[in-house]
C-alpha cells in the first residue's frame, strides 16, 4: 500500500486530507510543520508528500527544498489556503523547484486523488 506523507498546521486539514487518501487505499503518515516531516520522510518509506505551504517551524517551500535535496526525485504536491497573491507566488515558486501539482484550499479531492494517481505510477 504507497505512503503519503501529509504535512500542515492544520489539524482539519490533515484530517480531511487523511480520510481522503486512506478513502482511496492510501496509508496515511502525518506531520504538522516541515521539521517533523523532514524526520518522517528520512526515517520512513514514504511514497509521496503532499505539504502546506505556510507553517510555522519550518515552511512549505522550504521543506520542499530540503526533500528535494534529500531526494530528488522525491513526489510532492503543494497546497496553500486562501487566494491572496502571496500563496500563487509561494505555489509557483515550488514548481520551478520541480512539484508539477499545486492546488489552493478548498481544493478538489477528485483533482488531487488523480494527482496522486498519476506520480504514483511513475
Amino acid at each position: 500500500m504507497p505512503r503519503i506523507l501529509v504535512v500542515d498546521d492544520d489539524p482539519i486539514s490533515r484530517q480531511i486530507l487523511r480520510a481522503m487518501f486512506e478513502n482511496n487505499n492510501y496509508e496515511v503518515l502525518e506531520a504538522e510543520d516541515g521539521v517533523k516531516a523532514l524526520k518522517l520522510y528520512v526515517n520512513e518509506s514514504i511514497d509521496l508528500v503532499v505539504t502546506d505551504i505556510f507553517m510555522p517551524e519550518k515552511e512549505g517551500v522550504q521543506t520542499v527544498r530540503e526533500l528535494m535535496k534529500e531526494n530528488p526525485d522525491v513526489k510532492i504536491i503543494a497546497v496553500s489556503g486562501g487566494s491572496s497573491s502571496a500563496n500563487y507566488d509561494s505555489l509557483d515558486w515550488v514548481k520551478m523547484f520541480g512539484v508539477k501539482y499545486t492546488f489552493t484550499k478548498p481544493f478538489n479531492a477528485d483533482a488531487i486523488i488523480a494527482a496522486v494517481r498519476e506520480l504514483l505510477a511513475q
